[in-house]
Parts: structure tokens; sequence; C-alpha cells
């Protein structure tokens, strides 16, 4: 897996390196986009608030960018998740397996986002969002749409669960009608997008 490094910080940026390097990982490369070997295509980006908006992003269009949130504001990521194609939101405070966790499952085309972060979006002032009110989203659905954010597969929340992955398919084709959300990484960006205030 070939990843890029882009925080606002050197510092933060060479301990991530560093980190990243020492779990196995192969084509790693902390730098900024003058310093970027030529030839290296990323298959993960990582960045911050402040990196995300200089440009790094612009020349990888098929590269998943993995947001470290250094604790700002819940509604700037939310703004970022949904113009920068993020493919997920990581905290600080994830511990090292998580990390690696979230690394592989962004590479692999999902969506990452940190359970803390998540129940930020949900509950620390900001409404739920409205397809579970409107729609009738259910207790076990609110469960699976939880793991979903997390990152886990349909075998890993049957497991959780303890229901079959044929139940999980069919309570997540059921969260996707209700939700209008045609993908995990639709419903991801639902989740995150705060209910409109009534008039």
């Amino acid at each position: 897996m070939n990843i890029l490094v882009s925080l606002s910080s050197n510092i933060v940026s060479q301990g991530i390196y560093n980190l990243v390097v020492k779990k196995g990982h192969k084509g790693v490369v902390a730098a900024d986009k003058a310093s970027i070997p030529k030839g290296f295509v990323p298959d993960v980006i990582l960045v911050d608030v402040a990196s995300a908006d200089r440009g790094i992003l612009t020349g990888y269009q098929d590269s998943k960018v993995l947001l470290i949130d250094t604790g700002v504001d819940k509604d700037r990521i939310v703004k970022i998740f949904l113009s920068h194609r993020l493919s997920g939101v990581l905290s600080t405070d994830t511990d090292l397996p998580l990390f690696d966790k979230a690394l592989q499952v962004v590479a692999e085309g999902q969506i990452w986002v940190d359970n803390n972060i998540l129940k930020a979006f949900l509950h620390e002032g900001s409404p739920p969002p409205s397809p579970f009110k409107e729609n009738g989203v259910t207790g076990r659905e609110k469960e699976i749409i939880d793991l979903v954010c997390r990152g886990w597969s349909n075998r890993e929340i049957a497991a959780s669960l303890s229901l079959s992955e044929h139940t999980v398919k069919a309570h997540l084709n059921r969260i996707f009608r209700k939700c209008n959300a045609p993908s995990r990484s639709k419903l991801i960006t639902l989740m995150m997008r705060p209910r409109q205030q009534a008039p």
C-alpha cells in the first residue's frame, strides 16, 4: 500500500510516517507536494484540515483520503468531508490497531469514521440526521449504521450482533431504502450531514 502523509505540521507528519513504517507498510512518503518522488501514486493520503486545503489532493483523483481530526470544529469537518471526497475521518485518540485497520478499510474503498467523531456529529450539538426520525429507522438498524460508519464488514457486523450475514444484508437493504442511500458511502455522508432546522 502506498501512503502519502501530508499534514500541516512537519513534526506530526514525521511521527505518523515513522509509525506507519514501523507497522510494516511499504511505499510510505512524508512530504509536501514539491518533494513527492516522481511517479509515486498513493493509495491513501493522510491529511488534516489545513493540508486538505493546500491542493495536495488535486493530482491524485483516484487516491483515497483519510482526514486526521486535530480537534477542529465538527461543522468544519462535515464541510470538508462533503467537499473533498474524503474516505474517512480519524481521531487523534485512535489506538494503533484501529489506525492500522482504518488504513486498510479506506484503501479497500470503504468509508471509515471514528466512533468518537460519529458520536460527536450525532449527539453533541447537532440533532440526528432526518432519516432516523422521518423514515422510521429502528434501534437495530441504528446499531448497524453505527458499525457501518466504523468501517465494519457485513461479516464483522453479523458476528458482533449475533446475526447471520444474510440478516445483516437484509437490514442494510432496508436502511438504504429508508435513508434513500444507494451505498455505504452515501449512507455515511447522510449520517454526517446535520438535519435542516424546521422554519
